[in-house]
């Protein structure tokens, strides 16, 4: 499955993005919150989201790299988030906020950084519908893919087997045509793309490109 990142499409015409996004028929679309506090950069929030639901019937794939995700669950519930997922270290009480998430009716996901351990989903594996690997660190789009992620996806995997789980595995950062195999034999079920699916002004061309692959 492939869910683009909109933080690399063009912003001046995102009615366009999504008309091409809809024909094509992507996956989801993911959105990146960011709030300068968690991740030292700032996207948009509720209110841009809520402006683009009515362009696409396509699943919100929402990761919140915000400080205090449990503040805000409800807004990004009542402006179309169909998946939200958090960092484990953003919020006091995880298991709450997990709880949280789908008592609104939407997916949870965890989603782990480059240098995050395992151990936590020990605990939480149960309660998500979706495990976010990071294969780079969060904040900025466009930076390259950190190899040791793969070894990571798989050992995702290997968990969700044996505990015979339908839990999904997602990966964001640095996920190009060239490494996306590699990517989904470590065990991936969903690829993450902002500049290799928008840029160059070949939106269509490389949703094609990635659905071939997949």
């Amino acid at each position: 499955m492939i869910s683009p990142s909109l933080l690399s499409a063009d912003f001046t015409n995102l009615e366009k993005e999504f008309k091409i996004m809809n024909e094509e028929k992507v996956d989801f679309v993911h959105l990146d919150i960011m709030d300068g506090n968690y991740v030292p950069n700032i996207s948009y929030g509720p209110g841009i989201v809520k402006s683009l639901r009515p362009l696409t019937d396509i699943p919100f794939d929402t990761h919140l790299m915000i400080e205090r995700p449990e503040n805000y669950i409800e807004d990004f519930k009542k402006a179309g988030s169909d998946i939200i997922t958090i960092h484990p270290s953003t919020t006091k009480h995880l298991d709450r906020t997990l709880s949280l998430i789908k008592s609104k009716g939407m997916k949870a996901g965890l989603a782990l950084n480059p240098a995050d351990s395992l151990e936590i989903l020990d605990y939480t594996i149960e309660n998500l519908d979706l495990v976010l690997v990071m294969s780079v660190n969060p904040g900025f789009g466009g930076q390259k893919f950190i190899p040791s992620a793969l070894k990571k996806i798989s050992e995702v995997k290997k968990i969700i087997e044996e505990r015979d789980l339908n839990t999904l595995i997602e990966v964001d950062g640095g996920v190009k045509l060239e490494n996306a195999k590699e990517v989904l034999e470590a065990g991936a079920d969903i690829l993450v793309a902002g500049s290799a699916i928008f840029e160059r002004n070949k939106t269509r061309e490389n949703i094609r490109d990635f659905k071939e692959l997949l």
